[in-house]
């Protein structure tokens, strides 16, 4: 068996990956590096826990990272802040753990070997404009607007930059926005659901005209895992279902699947340089590796997440108020 080091495991994406490799890829044996914070939680592994091997650890601790790499065949990069209101209050965690925390990464690799996958994301090319046709690739140069979106766009070209330079085995993807099971309620479309659960009307930042692309957690890491068998170093991959909606329209749609009146929610102020569309052109990730989306029907993929918050409220419970209190003292 080959053995899969996960960092950032407890986190919604990286959560979601581990629970997929177990069903679907007994090839690997999985290890699970998460600092546990805010944003990570071990009890989202609970359903898989006697099947992998869970370590608390940051990634910045440059004596751990080594010794767990040096024991892996693979290593996939979840770990990472990645709230752009947050980062906008607060930069520093995001430098500490998206750039020092991949350098720390990229440094035991280069020692010891074994192949490197990275998780970033479409937000380090800035956007798009909302009447555009077109859509970020590959080539994209990168314009990130927020902290967040710069420290990833920092770890991605220290990525590229071992590569070059050291010979380390790694590949990039940039995502679109994802959605799905055990998604911070701190995030737009459970922050949403989640409200409508508890009787609190949803929010939606300005006008509601900002579009993003959103893609099923499980439709990218099924990508991450195709991307891991192809081997093609050095390659970056945009992943992204095509299905690009406005704030306005994913929250009319989860008021009409959650039985709520249409205007049943209240405006706050925009966030400061909120980003007006991200869309990609994810030609290079289908036609090389013949990847396409389970989820193509959004609506379903929606009403099946919106089920599983109604279904799992001691999952998410806990984590709302301070969520909220939070927003209360942004205005938002």
């Amino acid at each position: 068996m080959l053995r899969m080091l996960v960092t950032g495991g407890a986190g919604f994406i990286g959560a979601n990956f581990v629970q997929y490799t177990v069903r679907h890829h007994a090839e690997y044996r999985v290890r699970v590096l998460d600092a546990l914070t805010y944003a990570g939680d071990r009890v989202t592994l609970r359903s898989v826990a006697d099947q992998i091997e869970f370590i608390e650890g940051d990634i910045c601790d440059r004596g751990l990272v080594d010794r767990l790499v040096a024991e892996a065949d693979v290593v996939v990069h979840f770990a990472a802040e990645s709230h752009v209101d947050n980062s906008l209050h607060d930069p520093e965690p995001f430098i500490r753990s998206n750039v020092l925390g991949t350098y720390s990464l990229l440094e035991a690799v280069r020692r010891h070997g074994g192949r490197f996958h990275h998780i970033s994301t479409d937000e380090v090319f800035g956007d798009l404009p909302l009447d555009a046709v077109e859509k970020f690739t590959e080539d994209t140069p990168y314009d990130p607007s927020s902290p967040y979106s710069a420290s990833k766009a920092s770890s991605d070209m220290l990525v590229r930059a071992w590569v070059r330079s050291f010979g380390v085995a790694a590949t990039l993807s940039n995502c679109a926005n994802n959605y799905g099971p055990y998604q911070h309620v701190e995030k737009f479309i459970p922050r949403q659901i989640t409200n409508v659960l508890v009787g609190e009307r949803p929010k939606l930042y300005g006008t509601g005209e900002n579009i993003r692309e959103w893609t099923h957690v499980d439709d990218h890491n099924a990508a991450v895992h195709l991307i891991l068998t192809k081997d093609r170093i050095g390659e970056t991959y945009l992943i992204g279902s095509g299905d690009e909606r406005t704030n306005r329209e994913i929250l009319d749609l989860i008021l009409e699947l959650m039985d709520q009146d249409p205007d049943a929610y209240d405006h706050v102020p925009d966030r400061p340089g909120h980003d007006l569309r991200y869309a990609s052109d994810t030609t290079k990730i289908r036609t090389e590796l013949g990847w396409k989306p389970v989820y193509g029907d959004f609506r379903a993929g929606l009403a099946a997440t919106i089920a599983w918050y109604r279904n799992n409220e001691w999952w998410w419970k806990p984590q709302k108020d301070s969520v909220e209190a939070k927003y209360k003292l942004l205005g938002r």
